[in-house]
């Protein structure tokens, strides 16, 4: 498992994880990128816990990610199951959980200033943290992508599922978008990747 763990996760967090995954009996299932979701837990009928997370996520996406994942576990056991998954229990356990990680031999320096900032008060997904996502991103390993709050008004894009948008207009965070098939206008993150169309 440590070296399994080794491969998605910066070295000098395998153990501390795997003690983590041993502890809290977790069966971990590194899976095919999903396009909604980093990650999930779930309880198995046999009372397992699976957990799964997107095996293209880069070691420290990755690692957010399966902490994340692990605190959803142990804030269900210690608080029962009818806490709201992302509510104060949750944020509690994860900051909890995470603050042992948020150190410059697990991090790079100029990304922990942003997660001492982001677990102040966890949202339920670091991509909805514009500035941390983007730090995040800088270490994937296709860094090809564009992104909404990059590219020039005016531009046409399409997005995942293959629905392209003409980008109009920047309403205080989040960039209007108009869909071309419908006329329709959608807000975006800044950080959601578009392919950008010539």
């Amino acid at each position: 498992m440590n070296e399994t763990l080794a491969k998605y996760i910066p070295e000098h967090a395998v153990k501390p994880v795997f003690d983590l995954i041993v502890a809290n009996q977790v069966h971990l299932k590194i899976v095919n990128e999903r396009q909604t979701r980093h990650g999930d837990y779930r309880r198995a009928l046999n009372g397992k816990h699976e957990i799964t997370v997107n095996a293209s996520l880069n070691k420290y996406r990755f690692l957010i990610t399966l902490i994340h994942e692990i605190s959803h576990l142990v804030a269900f056991e210690k608080f029962g199951r009818n806490i709201k998954p992302h509510g104060n229990e949750w944020k509690y356990t994860f900051q909890r959980l995470m603050i042992p990680f948020i150190r410059p031999e697990i991090f790079p320096s100029m990304i922990l200033p942003l997660l001492a900032r982001h677990f102040k008060n966890p949202s339920a997904s670091s991509d909805t943290d514009t500035t941390l996502s983007l730090a995040l991103k800088q270490y994937d390993s296709n860094s090809d992508k564009n992104y909404v709050f990059e590219i020039p008004y005016g531009s046409v894009f399409r997005i995942k599922n293959g629905k392209v948008f003409k980008k109009i207009a920047v309403r205080t965070k989040r960039f209007e978008c108009l869909e071309i098939s419908t006329g329709k206008t959608y807000l975006f993150n800044p950080n959601a990747e578009v392919e950008l169309i010539d």
